[in-house]
């Protein structure tokens, strides 16, 4: 796939897989550049994420004709520095997800977060034009194409959580992946969990969710996601965000003095135009 941004030719991977590879040689010195100027011109009209005004929000009753619902396993296997986020990998048999805006069942192939160089910024997703300090995305693929990279393919290919962090009390089953940055600093290393993480317990039991049709946010930036936002955040501390900053783009030794710009900062993407669009809210 190619497109064209400025004087630019780029040629961007089919697969969500070889999306650090792309990025870091098109920004030249990794996700810490990963900023508007580069990826404000993906061609489509469902590009993500967008700035939600809750004002402006359709409340959906079709959405609880059958609610919301996912069965995630109570483990996640290892997690990975991709040059770009850290991304957890979980068993995926049986990992489920229907129901709400969702007219198939979808398997979780994985979690990944991004965060921003403070408290403040970081989240993808933004709510009248307020940001959080991360964002955690539960990225989850349509069972009826046969596998992740047949679904990138389709508009109703991949079906994405989307939890907002907010700076506030340490939050417990985080701790658990937290703990493991330090042994993922570098770009491509990759270790299992210590402690057992179960990633339902980052996810709200209740509660509303904004959802819309939108696109991967990173390239080639496919207009395949189902977009599902929790509208209440959870709490993580600011020293919990802070192990995040200190994973770096770069691998193990590919530079003699590693410096803050060699840092993952602000691997967020910011927010672009809803269009004509309908943002809905449905509830758990």
């Amino acid at each position: 796939m190619v497109w064209t941004v400025g004087d630019w030719c780029i040629c961007v991977p089919e697969s969500i897989e070889l999306l650090s590879q792309s990025v870091q040689k098109f920004c030249g010195c990794g996700p810490h550049s990963y900023t508007a100027k580069h990826f404000l011109h993906a061609p489509g009209h469902r590009q993500s994420p967008i700035n939600i005004r809750p004002d402006e929000v359709k409340l959906d009753p079709r959405l609880n004709i059958k609610r919301l619902t996912w069965k995630y396993p109570k483990e996640t296997i290892e997690l990975l520095n991709t040059g770009y986020c850290w991304k957890a990998h979980v068993p995926t048999e049986g990992a489920t997800l229907s129901g709400g805006p969702l007219s198939h069942d979808y398997r979780l192939a994985q979690y990944h977060c991004h965060w921003g160089e403070n408290d403040h910024i970081g989240s993808e997703h933004v709510v009248n034009g307020q940001s959080y300090g991360a964002e955690i995305h539960f990225v989850n693929w349509n069972t009826k194409y046969g596998s992740f990279n047949e679904a990138l393919k389709y508009g109703d290919g991949l079906a994405v959580l989307g939890v907002f962090l907010k700076v506030g009390k340490e939050n417990p089953e985080l701790n658990k992946l937290c703990e493991l940055t330090n042994d993922i600093k570098h770009k491509d290393e990759c270790t299992p969990f210590r402690h057992t993480l179960d990633p339902n317990k980052l996810l709200p039991q209740k509660g509303a969710y904004y959802t819309y049709l939108g696109s991967l946010t990173t390239p080639p930036c496919n207009e395949c996601v189902i977009w599902i936002v929790f509208v209440e955040p959870i709490e993580v501390s600011h020293e919990q965000l802070e192990s995040f900053r200190e994973m770096m783009s770069m691998k193990k030794g590919g530079c003699s003095q590693p410096s803050r710009e060699h840092k993952i900062l602000n691997n967020f993407r910011p927010p672009l135009s809803v269009e004509e669009r309908v943002v809905s809210l449905g509830y758990l």
